[in-house]
């Protein structure tokens, strides 16, 4: 097992191995007194998993109660938020209680945002079962639910008290789920570890799922540390985001997150280029390892369609909006972009 610690405001570990998910309860021993625990959910990772680590958490002298909820992007929503927070309160869970947080990143997501609001914030550990949410959503503190204007637009910076990563979980996702975590192991290629790149073209991802799991956290634990509230260095994990975010909604979220993603490098790779901004052709690249994981490389959509979405990103600040541009393999920056111009800043998509 392979450990990480995050520097953030509170410092916190995060644990990687395999075959390590029964050994949860001793972990969270060490963190807390026995206490309640409320394990948040959905309906797929509850029938693989909730048992076990609910029987994990009991063995260390935890109450174990539960919520679950339909899995998917739709449920990422303030309805079930508030649902989530009205189950907790009828409990009476207080703040020397925690909640895990069990599952990809929408339950991350959402059992953060719960944590950081319920009675002004009680703590929470993460428990990823993706590789999407392994490598990217469980760490750094960012949870949020989704509103009908966009993707992430009500949450908070809360981070979690700990991390247990048993990577094991990630052979019961289908393909394409597990594809959405590849997409996201690419961008942290292409922002800044070429080797990883190679890795992810060249080598067997299962036999290297320890190395690449901890090269991506070691990134993200870099800009996390750097900027924790995303005023700077650390708006370069957005590559791909503004526009994949777009895609996934103009979808109404059939296009997956690490899907969308994949098409949103594409797109923002080409553009980089038209527009004199990159050293390098970095679409080609980019690419060659997408279509290597069968990842997609092109939007169904015009992008006429959903530039109002863009416009409407939660990362606008006044009238721009940072996009993030990859000027090698290995290197990116962040290009501001004023909404009034972003029409035709993103015009060679159009063309392409």
């Amino acid at each position: 097992m392979r450990s990480l610690t995050i520097h953030a405001h509170t410092p916190y570990n995060i644990y990687i191995g395999n075959h390590i998910l029964n050994d949860l309860g001793k972990a969270v021993a060490k963190e807390f007194s026995p206490c309640t625990a409320a394990i948040i959910t959905d309906d797929i990772v509850a029938n693989l998993y909730l048992d076990k680590v609910k029987n994990s958490l009991e063995r260390q002298g935890f109450q174990v109660i539960t919520f679950s909820f339909p899995n998917g992007e739709h449920s990422k929503n303030l309805t079930i938020y508030g649902e989530i927070l009205e189950f907790l309160a009828g409990k009476q869970l207080t703040r020397g209680d925690l909640i895990v947080a069990l599952g990809g990143g929408v339950v991350g997501d959402m059992a953060g945002f719960v944590a950081a609001s319920y009675l002004r914030g009680i703590p929470y550990i993460q428990v990823p079962t993706t590789f999407l949410s392994a490598i990217d959503s469980s760490v750094g503190g960012k949870t949020a639910v989704n509103l009908k204007a966009g993707k992430n637009l009500a949450g908070a910076f809360y981070q979690p008290s700990l991390v247990w990563c048993d990577y094991e979980t990630l052979k019961t996702q289908t393909y394409d789920r597990f594809a959405d975590g590849i997409a996201e192991a690419v961008k942290y290629g292409v922002l800044g570890d070429k080797e990883l790149f190679r890795m992810l073209r060249e080598e067997d991802l299962w036999e290297q799922m320890e190395p690449i799991i901890l090269r991506c956290l070691t990134m993200k634990e870099r800009l996390v540390r750097e900027d924790e509230f995303d005023r700077g260095a650390r708006q370069l994990l957005n590559l791909g985001h503004t526009l994949g975010h777009a895609i996934e909604k103009e979808s109404d979220f059939t296009i997956t997150h690490g899907h969308a993603v994949a098409i949103g490098m594409v797109l923002i790779a080409k553009v980089a280029k038209a527009q004199g901004i990159s050293e390098m052709d970095c679409a080609a690249p980019i690419i060659e390892v997408l279509q290597k994981h069968h990842l997609p490389i092109e939007s169904p959509y015009p992008i006429d369609t959903y530039l109002d979405t863009i416009k409407n990103d939660k990362k606008r600040n006044g009238d721009s909006i940072q996009f993030v541009v990859p000027k090698t393999i290995g290197h990116c920056a962040l290009h501001a972009v004023d909404v009034n111009k972003m029409e035709a800043f993103l015009q060679p998509i159009g063309e392409s």
